[in-house]
């Protein structure tokens, strides 16, 4: 067993610094404070085993190796109930994290069994009048634009913030 132990890895796509800066900066104005504790994250998988830490990076390594940055899309605003995220689109880098998610077949949970609906989480667990009113307040400011995922990370979580593992820049000629 390695020092991380049991530790669940998560996997994020990076969004290119300017955005993330963008989301970061609306996640820390509009997340409940005594529960922000990450930056802007795309997440791609919610808890793969830890046990298969050696083999994801050797796998992460080389689809970063072999592809070029991927190009996705902000949408707009998405409704999340009791919060509000950035609405994503990304038919590449949900092909990436279906070539991901084939390598670890029979070892994914049941909600790293489906593919995510890609987006950042900006305010989250609050009550609907409130995401509904800061929906309305930035309804207009989300404009749809491309950008390109820069590359892959990933964590550890051990119940707070996450623990950085490693980071994959894509730096390939192939796309996805």
């Amino acid at each position: 067993m390695s020092e991380a132990g049991d530790a669940p890895l998560i996997l994020t796509a990076q969004l290119p610094r300017d955005l993330h800066a963008r989301f970061t900066a609306l996640r820390d104005m509009h997340f409940p404070p005594e529960r922000n504790y990450l930056e802007a994250h795309v997440t791609l998988f919610h808890a793969l085993p830890a046990m298969c830490e050696a083999e994801l990076c050797s796998h992460l390594k080389r689809i970063a190796g072999e592809f070029a940055p991927v190009m996705g899309q902000v949408d707009g605003l998405m409704p999340l109930g009791g919060g509000t995220a950035i609405k994503l689109s990304s038919p590449d880098m949900l092909h990436l994290r279906d070539m991901i998610a084939d390598h670890f077949h029979g070892m994914l949970t049941g909600q790293d069994r489906h593919r995510p609906a890609l987006h950042v989480t900006i305010q989250n667990k609050v009550a609907v009048k409130e995401a509904r009113a800061l929906q309305t307040a930035l309804a207009g400011t989300i404009e749809p634009r491309p950008f390109v995922f820069r590359g892959l990370a990933l964590f550890r979580y051990r119940g707070g913030p996450w623990e950085a593992v490693k980071d994959f820049a894509f730096r390939g000629s192939g796309g996805a």
